[in-house]
């Protein structure tokens, strides 16, 4: 596949690099964990997120993508609506990399984050046909 590298901050976000669909999903699972064990945590639960795992065929990244979004309807089941926006930073979750989110800013995040790699499975896509 050709690559095009945008410039900036911009380009980074837009061209984020996986080398393969393989990676990209690896990626997305562990980092949906992450979202929801980020969430836990400021909540009180003490939670580790899985270790990331490669897996052989599209049915086993089937599983694990369902797998992780059970875990994250289970993290959401005791938070109300009243909980989800936080104007006060002090109670904003602290991310690793740096950013400080209230649980709907990191959801948002996290959604997006999802989009940015469908986009480059997308690109690999193409380059296959």
């Amino acid at each position: 596949m050709g690559k095009l590298y945008r410039k900036g901050a911009v380009g980074a976000l837009l061209d984020e690099n996986c080398r393969s669909i393989q990676t990209i999903l690896t990626h997305v699972v562990s980092s949906g964990y992450g979202y929801a064990v980020y969430i836990q945590n400021s909540r009180g639960v003490n939670s580790i997120r899985p270790e990331k795992r490669s897996n052989p065929t599209v049915q086993d990244y089937i599983k694990d993508l369902e797998e992780m979004f059970r875990f994250t309807i289970n993290v959401f089941e005791n938070i109300g609506d009243d909980e989800l926006e936080q104007g006060d930073d002090s109670h904003k979750i602290q991310t690793g990399w740096g950013q400080r989110y209230d649980i709907e800013q990191l959801m948002e995040h996290a959604i997006v984050h999802v989009l940015r790699h469908r986009r480059q499975i997308e690109k690999f896509n193409l380059a296959i046909r």
